[in-house]
């Protein structure tokens, strides 16, 4: 058996489980998309230039993973689609407007993002900072939505608040930014490194897992074992991150390679090598596959396959 099989998982059942990973990613980016479309109320006036901005970012592609984990997650707990969307969009938001803050000349002064050109080279410093205030801001109001348009309880909603702006907040996403930039001037050790890529790129995929199993209505063994997954699938994410950075394809990542070498940034290959690197990945994938196998959810036959997914990714 190979070790990345799952040991204890359910038959797969349903429609769901028959449609190829593909086709599923697919799908369910077609739908947020759609959501991000509709998200500004048509009888709010707000700035073309704003609008344009938000929206040259939000649209410009992108794994939309984030989005997948909070419907993967809902539906592995038999939750409604539909009503997990909202929830979808308001991190894709989050998330959008964390990658417009950092391509700014301040941070990573990155001219290209998803092989365009980044928010403020197309519309100014100016604009570019408002439209990351404004994704950010009405992640919140999109959350509510999941309450006023498909009858998730308002407990559940709040709850859903609360952990967004814990985890995109100081103690979460920004604080983890916050000690990339410091450790820019020298990181020593590799716990320094885990606590940046804990926060600053996995908070919000945990926020995703979570949230998702929130609108499903799932109890604390379930929300546990969502977030037990999500903490391991987000250090292999970025750990993946840092080794696609040395050896990724330019064409399928749409930005350049080598940017951390360029800027001095210590790595996961830099502290333990590349081959190390990659065995943390698949250690990290095991784990996280087998929080999930021991959480009781109805199907997590998606989980899993998301798992392995990304352990494999190419960009």
């Amino acid at each position: 058996m190979n070790r990345f099989e799952p040991k204890q998982a359910a038959e797969p059942t349903g429609n769901l489980q028959r449609q190829p990973l593909s086709e599923y990613i697919t799908e369910i980016s077609g739908l947020v998309v759609k959501e991000l479309e509709a998200t500004l109320p048509e009888h709010w006036k707000v700035p073309g230039s704003l609008k344009d901005a938000m929206n040259y970012s939000l649209q410009a592609g992108g794994k939309r993973l984030r989005p997948l984990l909070v419907v993967a997650a809902c539906e592995a707990l038999g939750g409604s689609r539909e009503a997990a969307l909202p929830v979808a969009a308001a991190i894709e938001m989050v998330h959008t407007y964390s990658l417009i803050h950092d391509d700014l000349p301040a941070m990573d002064n990155d001219d290209y993002r998803r092989g365009k050109l980044t928010n403020h080279k197309v519309f100014g410093e100016a604009t570019a900072i408002l439209a990351g205030d404004a994704l950010l801001t009405h992640a919140f109001y999109s959350v509510v939505q999941a309450s006023r348009r498909h009858s998730i309880s308002a407990d559940r909603a709040l709850s859903v608040v609360e952990d967004l702006a814990e985890m995109a907040g100081p103690r979460g996403m920004v604080g983890g930014q916050i000690a990339d930039m410091e450790g820019e001037q020298g990181l020593t050790d590799l716990q320094q490194l885990q606590y940046i890529h804990q926060h600053k790129t996995g908070d919000l995929i945990i926020f995703s897992l979570v949230a998702g199993g929130r609108i499903a209505g799932a109890d604390s063994r379930q929300l546990e074992a969502l977030r037990d997954f999500g903490t391991h699938i987000g250090l292999a994410f970025q750990i993946q991150d840092d080794i696609l950075d040395l050896v990724g394809d330019e064409g399928k990542l749409g930005k350049k390679t080598g940017s951390d070498v360029k800027q001095q940034k210590v790595t996961y290959p830099y502290f333990i090598g590349l081959d190390a690197s990659r065995e943390e990945v698949r250690r990290l994938t095991e784990a996280a596959r087998n929080a999930i196998l021991e959480g009781g959810f109805q199907d997590s036959t998606r989980l899993l396959d998301i798992a392995e997914y990304l352990m494999k990714r190419d960009h």
